[in-house]
């Protein structure tokens, strides 16, 4: 298939305009025309892992973490990502970054970090404003439900978990057919009225296209009245970190033990223990340390993420129990999730998981 229809399938995984200001996700090499046959998920592209997919004959590489961050000026091999740039255009290999944007969906790295350590009740730890809008459209009677199903279909009316939501306003509408049109009822230059039903709902920024496409291929009018309002509402389906709950609460040294088991981590950097029992946990995959206050205020007894700095652990100040897991711990599912993920939205494409491990931290 070609490149442009695995970044759709990922765009339905992670929209890329989910992705922090500084990111750089997307493609990285090549060309969206190209044909591909195969990808190698990694976190982190090496020279290692590209020799890899190689000799696994793979011509796509998806990556957590985006071997482009900082802007390049030239290519002499005179590093390690220049000698990789260099090398995937010479044998026309593809590069795609999917980075914070899968760091900021629900069922993104968080999710998978969530569901390792075994936690339940997941939430967003700070949800995202400005991302809804609201759709208003108006619609001949007899044909809103249709209208409807087809805006829900393309994913609009989602509140918290409820789907589906509308609110619908009976009226009559007013139209005169030029003489160039086409209307679906009424006669033209004469002015008719028509029962409607004005169709309110709620849609994330990045379904606009969608659920446009949805709501002009179902309704019958040949030009389609619609209103769209900017929202300052909290989308909670997509933002930093999450937080979930344990049945039942661990004791702080035993909360310890427990992640250094279920994560399979050698050490663990903390704060000083606290005089209570740990129930609710944040956490937030690789560097977190900016949303030590959500977890305080989100009721958290503990907070697990990586890339802490000294200076930050006086943070916690004995109100929650500071957990510095590594950058890489607590991002190394994420190659079996982006698997999974894009299994879903594409089942006739190879999609092999890298064998190589890249954690260029080392313990001793």
């Amino acid at each position: 298939m070609q490149l442009k229809e695995v970044m759709e399938a990922l765009e339905g995984v992670a929209p890329f305009s989910l992705q922090e200001s500084y990111d750089n996700s997307g493609i990285q090499i090549g060309n969206p025309e190209q044909e591909v046959s195969r990808a190698l998920i990694c976190l982190d592209v090496t020279e290692e892992v590209l020799r890899e997919a190689i000799a696994r004959k793979c011509d796509l590489v998806l990556c957590h973490h985006p071997l482009i961050f900082k802007g390049i000026t030239k290519l002499t091999a005179a590093d390690a990502t220049q000698r990789i740039i260099m090398e995937a255009v010479r044998l026309g290999i593809a590069i795609v970054a999917v980075h914070t944007n899968l760091d900021n969906v629900h069922e993104g790295v968080n999710n998978m970090l969530a569901s390792v350590i075994g936690l339940k009740n997941l939430k967003i730890l700070k949800p995202l404003k400005g991302l809804l809008k609201k759709l208003v459209t108006f619609c001949p009677t007899d044909h809103a439900d249709m209208v409807r199903s087809a805006i829900f279909k393309a994913g609009a009316g989602q509140i918290g978990d409820y789907d589906c939501c509308s609110f619908n306003l009976e009226g009559k509408g007013s139209f005169r057919a030029g003489e160039n049109t086409n209307p679906f009822t009424g006669s033209i230059n004469e002015l008719h009225y028509e029962p409607e039903v004005r169709i309110e709902t709620i849609f994330p920024a990045f379904l606009q296209s969608a659920v446009l496409s949805a709501m002009f291929a179902s309704h019958p009018y040949e030009e389609v009245a619609y209103d769209i309002y900017p929202l300052d509402n909290v989308f909670d389906k997509v933002g930093s970190g999450m937080t979930g709950t344990f049945d039942t609460p661990l004791p702080a040294k035993d909360f310890l033990d427990h992640l250094k088991k279920t994560m399979n981590v050698p050490f663990l950097r903390h704060s000083a223990l606290i005089d209570q029992p740990v129930g609710r946990v944040a956490i937030c995959g690789g560097s977190g340390a900016f949303l030590i206050q959500d977890a305080i205020k989100a009721g958290a007894q503990a907070f697990v993420t990586g890339d802490v700095k000294y200076h930050q652990f006086f943070e916690a100040d004995s109100r929650i129990l500071l957990i510095d897991a590594g950058h890489y711990e607590t991002e190394q599912y994420t190659k079996e999730l982006l698997h999974s993920q894009i299994k879903k939205k594409i089942t006739n494409f190879a999609l092999l998981i890298s064998e190589v491990d890249n954690n260029p931290v080392h313990y001793y």
